[in-house]
């Protein structure tokens, strides 16, 4: 074996073992149906100071990118799109390499929608825990309605569409899946204590 042989070759096993690396940091992932709570779990994380990626994010930036407005049609079109191109876990692996630049010693992932970003996220990160947070869909439709975000419908019709695209991606195999499921029915502020407490003790 020649010298420059026994040298590409040594480079190669190192990357290889460089992209095993897992990452030390503890990953608190939520998970859920539009409106059971995930933007709410989302701002007490914020409110303790953790810092949080969301993969909606990584959708409206996309979309903006394009010149396209911000509302649920343009989202989930691109959303779709993307994924139907790159992957499943497209949004899942434009968020790790966010992450990979992190030092923090624990995160808050916003918005997974399937089981493809699940394992993407399970097989770098070596602390992840999946959270999801449930809610009737009469609660959670009052609570889109009400929401009165630019992304959020004002019709149930519409409000059924996203649901039922979101089940078409697999979210429902998510929630099936979850390390910890946390039923948001009552008032706000117990399930904000909820939400803290699971963020204090994992």
């Amino acid at each position: 074996m020649s010298k420059n042989v026994a040298i590409a070759k040594y480079k190669s096993i190192k990357i290889k073992k460089e992209k095993n690396i897992l990452l030390t940091m503890k990953a608190i992932a939520f998970t859920g149906m539009p409106g059971a709570g995930k933007t709410e779990a989302v701002k007490v994380a914020k409110e303790m100071g953790i810092r949080v990626i969301s993969m909606g994010d990584e959708v409206r930036e996309e979309t903006r990118k394009r010149g396209l407005e911000i509302n649920d049609e343009n989202l989930g079109k691109i959303a779709d799109e993307m994924r139907k191109k790159h992957g499943m876990n497209i949004w899942a692996k434009k968020c790790l390499r966010k992450i990979e630049m992190m030092e923090d010693k624990i995160i808050v992932i916003d918005g997974i929608r399937n089981i493809e970003e699940v394992e993407t996220f399970r097989n770098k990160i070596e602390n992840f825990i999946l959270v999801a947070i449930h809610a009737s869909p009469s609660t959670r439709y009052n609570r889109l309605i009400k929401r009165g975000r630019k992304d959020d419908s004002i019709k149930i019709e519409d409000l059924k569409r996203r649901e039922k695209r979101e089940l078409a991606w697999g979210v429902g195999n998510v929630i099936a899946m979850a390390d910890i499921i946390v039923i948001n029915e009552n008032s706000l502020e117990k399930f904000k204590e909820k939400i803290r407490e699971i963020l204090i003790t994992l």
